[in-house]
């Protein structure tokens, strides 16, 4: 038996569809803002004194956002947890950034302590111009 031979009248919507959708991703494409990320850097971090049961971990950080066209974003803190009965355990806990030098703190039981922290990842922001990181 004999296979149809596709006219080309038949791939002509096949191919228009598919030239379609190439076109709509490349415009897509072009139209979205580039992306920056504002710098953060802890400044310094200390441990409270036990009250009730709890220890508060306190930050500066200092939020060098210029790049970005938003007032704000989020951001993590990578914490090693350091136990007096249990192993150490690494979590992440979000926090939102704004020009200038914030503070946040994080809460923890008066057996804990903080054994390590480091800025985690850090939600990018659309650029404030097109020439900008």
């Amino acid at each position: 038996m004999r296979q149809p031979l596709l006219s080309a009248v038949r791939l002509r919507p096949r191919t228009s569809s598919f030239a379609a959708i190439i076109a709509g991703l490349a415009a897509t494409q072009s139209l979205a803002a580039p992306l920056c990320t504002p710098d953060l850097a802890i400044t310094g971090g200390h441990l409270s004194d036990v009250r009730a049961s709890q220890r508060v971990w306190t930050a500066r950080v200092a939020v060098d956002a210029s790049p970005c066209a938003t007032t704000s974003g989020r951001f993590f803190i990578r914490f090693v947890r350091l136990k007096e009965i249990g192993p150490d355990l690494p979590f992440s806990e979000a926090f939102t950034w704004r020009p200038g030098v914030i503070d946040v703190s994080t809460v923890f039981a008066a057996d804990e302590a903080v054994l390590a922290y480091s800025i985690g990842y850090v939600r990018p922001c659309a650029c404030r111009e097109i020439g900008a990181r």
